[in-house]
């Protein structure tokens, strides 16, 4: 069973930046390598949203809250997915979540327990 583990989170000041990275577990690489991945997250008292996803380098999509501040890349042979957030915001303040994309751009496998990102106001 596949297993998402999403870690680097914290607690930082406004301007600052934090590194995600997730690791899919329990995949092998003939099945990660194919997947549009993704990550999203999701704010206190709101619906989840997603942030940014990458099929390769050179097609990548943002949300357009955090274009030009955060940058998703993959590393197909570790089956990892980062996310470099830089100048954060109280606005980025959610918990982060990786997921694979379907075709109708759902989440493709059961959320892990996602990594908590706080920039206080």
């Amino acid at each position: 069973q596949v297993q998402l583990v999403e870690s680097g989170g914290g607690l930082v000041q406004p301007g600052e930046s934090l590194r995600l990275t997730c690791t899919a577990s329990r995949m092998i690489t003939s099945v990660f390598n194919p997947n549009t991945w993704a990550w999203y997250r999701q704010a206190p008292g709101k619906e989840r949203e997603l942030v940014a996803s990458v099929i390769t380098d050179s097609y990548r999509n943002y949300a357009d809250s955090v274009k030009g501040r955060f940058t998703i890349s993959r590393d197909n042979a570790r089956k990892r997915v980062f996310l470099q957030m830089n100048n954060l915001k109280p606005e980025d303040t959610a918990i982060y979540y990786c997921n694979a994309l379907t075709n109708t751009k759902e989440a493709k496998y059961s959320w892990g327990q996602g990594t908590q990102v706080t920039v206080p106001s």
